[in-house]
């Protein structure tokens, strides 16, 4: 992607959301998930973007209670095509948070099955790297098939692109969460995303939200 044309999507997706602002009805759903997000509603209203304008198949490694599962999955019905939808989370507790949960997978099941999407998501309970999880998802996945990878798990957006990168599409939309955090994970992913961008695997298109980055992959760099 050239600097011009770069720039230019750059615009393009902050019009877009803007637009979705002013969708009521859409908003509002957006807004109902949201509240069991550590996602910002702006970075929602983007996924459900990109799952319904994206080319492919979508992988999401980091569902939590599944805000942007559902966020996805209403873009992805929404497109009017049959498009596979994989969603990893290993699950377990969270304990002293506003979104505490003794179960998050269970949540994460629930939530989808609210929004009515419980045949749209394939859930995998585990850990991305974990071999039979890979194995599961390359199985049901070709080279070059994912249009749209979301990624809100831990600080090593590298290793997880290690192994599910040959999936990715020239182009893929790509969504990762903490590039700009108070947490400890932001230093690494950060890291790691100026890495790929260094080497042209990743092309930046904007930071949305309390600092998720937003752009593409590309297979050619």
């Amino acid at each position: 992607m050239n600097p011009r044309d770069q720039v230019a999507e750059s615009f393009e997706l902050m019009q877009k959301l803007i637009g979705y602002r002013y969708e009521k009805a859409l908003h509002h759903q957006i807004m109902k998930a949201a509240d069991y997000s550590m996602l910002s509603e702006d970075v929602l209203v983007l996924i459900y973007h990109m799952a319904k304008t994206c080319g492919g198949s979508i992988l999401e490694i980091g569902s939590f209670l599944g805000a942007s599962t559902v966020a996805a999955g209403m873009g992805a019905r929404d497109s009017g095509q049959s498009k596979k939808f994989i969603s990893i989370e290993p699950g377990g507790a969270l304990k002293d948070h506003k979104l505490a949960t003794k179960n998050i997978f269970k949540d994460l099941t629930k939530h989808v099955a609210r929004a009515g999407l419980s045949d749209a998501v394939t859930l995998l309970n585990g850990s991305s790297f974990d071999p039979n999880i890979v194995a599961t998802v390359k199985a049901k996945l070709a080279p070059g098939e994912v249009g749209f990878f979301i990624f809100d798990a831990d600080a090593n957006v590298r290793r997880d692109i290690d192994c599910y990168g040959e999936l990715l599409a020239d182009g893929c939309w790509i969504v990762i969460d903490d590039y700009i955090s108070a947490t400890d994970k932001a230093g690494p992913t950060r890291a790691q995303v100026h890495e790929l961008v260094g080497a042209g695997r990743l092309v930046p298109l904007g930071f949305y939200g309390w600092g998720t980055w937003v752009g593409r992959w590309s297979s050619g760099g």
